[in-house]
């Protein structure tokens, strides 16, 4: 006379999303600690280990960028002959579910590097490979405009841009727009010559080699870039984004 379980499926989430792993600011700040302490043993293995599987490395002193285990283990090698040790300047936070970036400006005593780290969302939004690939060219449109506004509405809410002529991190709208007023003036136009997709929850990533060539002069300029992307307010954004120029 009583309703019993007929029955009862318990199983772990296939991708945490609801059960995400808390982390503080602080705590995300101190994961850098890590990674320095690996470059302290001056081990490439022990450094390469602190990368995910699908980790990609966009490194200061060469134009290859190390998509595996094996390609950022071999980097590591020399720069670890240089004994650095890294002190951030100054850090951006963003968290997510199980998922954080710190983005900002390092120094080195013995060398000097920025890098980057990825995010994820919730409610899943799926993207292709191709498509991640297809968003730079919302970007490349939006510098088509000349407009700043245009181009700095590309950018997500807490958006961190690392850029290529400028010592400034730009982590607000105003910040962003205002980077653009200036390098507008060179009318760009970007071609992405070597690209390497990760896709994640409700975040991607697409990291490698562009060239821009600048209308105003007709100059062209080649460097390494990433682009995270996080579906925001019904469409893709970027969330973080590092240009620096080909140190070869």
């Amino acid at each position: 006379g009583v309703w019993k379980i007929q029955h009862h499926h318990s199983s772990v989430m296939p991708e945490e999303i609801a059960m995400g792993k808390a982390i503080t600011e602080d705590e995300v700040r101190g994961l850098f600690s890590l990674w320095n302490n690996a470059l302290a043993t001056l081990d490439p293995k022990k450094v390469a280990s602190r990368y995910a599987k699908k980790g990609v490395l966009l490194p200061t002193v060469s134009d290859v960028p190390r998509t595996d285990f094996t390609s950022i283990e071999d980097y590591f090698i020399n720069f670890l002959k240089l004994k650095p040790q890294g002190e951030i300047l100054e850090s951006h936070v963003t968290i997510g579910t199980n998922w954080c970036q710190d983005a900002g400006i390092y120094e080195f005593t013995m060398g000097a590097t920025p890098l980057s780290v990825m995010p994820e969302g919730t409610m899943a939004k799926e993207i292709s490979e191709e498509e991640v690939k297809n968003l730079f060219q919302l970007w490349n449109s939006a510098l088509a405009t000349l407009d700043p506004d245009a181009v700095a509405k590309r950018y997500a809410k807490n958006a961190v841009l690392l850029p290529t002529v400028s010592d400034i991190p730009r982590t607000d709208y105003g910040l962003i727009k205002d980077y653009f007023v200036g390098f507008l003036d060179k009318k760009p136009q970007g071609e992405i010559l070597e690209s390497n997709v990760t896709l994640g929850h409700n975040w991607c990533q697409d990291a490698g080699i562009y060239e821009f060539t600048m209308g105003a002069t007709g100059d062209k300029v080649k460097g390494r870039y990433s682009f995270v992307y996080v579906y925001e307010d019904g469409e893709w954004k970027i969330a973080h984004h590092h240009s620096s120029v080909m140190p070869e």
